[in-house]
């Protein structure tokens, strides 16, 4: 079957969705960012009232059609992509996405959006558990400092007010969560590539990855 898989992981704020989602303009691929998935669910189930705390309470997620099209996520019908960057989505995400019935949902959803083309996913568990076949699996990192500098400027864009030490308190929170769940830990697949981002800018990141790309295409004759 012709195609492409490309898995990009990475911890909070090291850029996955965004290079992904510029990467997969560049070469006309589709980008599907998980993080805003399970950001969705999260709100789904904030507005709905239920106890976070209850993994039998997400039961909704058997009606829910939650996706992502054209750099936008979808539940349903309805675009979130703004609601779901709200901060009570973001404190509560690490929670929602700690459930196993809730990752087995979304993973399922996630292996099938990817069966077909040329795919760039990005989260933190897709070269581990979504794709562990991936065609090229990479795993972008940067030092706490940093990706909390571009979080607060990313805030700011949006309005968003924050001083610097709560914005990495809030990374640094969020390493912690996501490394030691039991279901799916975000940790580096054994033949991902490691990019440190710390100290390059977006489009450098960008070209690193399509070379990546082009060279593992060209190689396997994809």
């Amino acid at each position: 079957m012709p195609g492409f898989k490309l898995a990009i992981d990475g911890p909070a704020g090291s850029g996955k969705s965004t290079i992904s989602s510029l990467i997969a303009k560049k070469m006309g691929w589709t980008h599907i960012d998980t993080g805003a998935m399970y950001r969705a669910v999260t709100l789904q189930a904030i507005e709905h009232g239920i106890d976070l705390n209850d993994e039998h309470a997400y039961s909704f997620l058997e009606t829910s059609n939650i996706h992502y099209d054209n750099n936008k996520i979808y539940i349903d019908d309805r675009d979130v992509t703004e609601d779901i960057r709200s901060e009570a989505v973001t404190k509560n995400v690490s929670l929602v996405s700690s459930f196993p019935y809730v990752r087995k949902k979304l993973v399922d959803l996630q292996k099938k959006a990817a069966e077909k083309g040329y795919i760039v996913m990005d989260g933190r568990d897709i070269g581990t558990v979504v794709l562990p076949h991936a065609d090229l699996k990479i795993f972008l990192t940067a030092n706490v400092e940093e990706r909390a500098k571009r979080r607060l400027k990313e805030n700011l864009k949006k309005g968003k007010h924050a001083e610097i030490e709560h914005v990495i308190k809030d990374i640094a929170t969020r390493d912690e969560k996501d490394s030691t769940r039991k279901e799916s830990p975000l940790r580096m697949a054994d033949d991902a590539i490691i990019l440190d981002t710390t100290h390059l800018t977006i489009d450098e990141v960008v070209s690193k990855i399509i070379d990546l790309t082009d060279k593992k295409e060209n190689k396997h004759g994809v």
